[in-house]
């Protein structure tokens, strides 16, 4: 099962990112937890210095936008 984290302060584009992880989520038919990280220490503790950002099973794999559908599903498949 992979981990996914959304990392962001709860603004619109981290909520978009959030919506789109699950959607994609759900499309793959991948099993998977998803985690909305909002606080700062532990979003700072990735090395992310823009948000939102996505980590899956602890890599981040995505920083500073919100990639598209397409590229989410490509990321959570690999």
């Amino acid at each position: 099962m992979k981990q996914i984290k959304v990392l962001g302060t709860g603004c619109a584009t981290c909520k978009q990112l959030e919506k789109l992880v699950r959607q994609a989520v759900e499309e793959t038919g991948t099993e998977a937890t998803i985690e909305k990280v909002e606080d700062i220490q532990d979003i700072i503790a990735y090395n992310v210095m823009s948000t939102p950002a996505l980590v899956i099973d602890e890599e981040v794999r995505s920083a500073g936008r919100v990639p598209s559908i397409e590229e989410l599903r490509q990321l959570i498949a690999s």
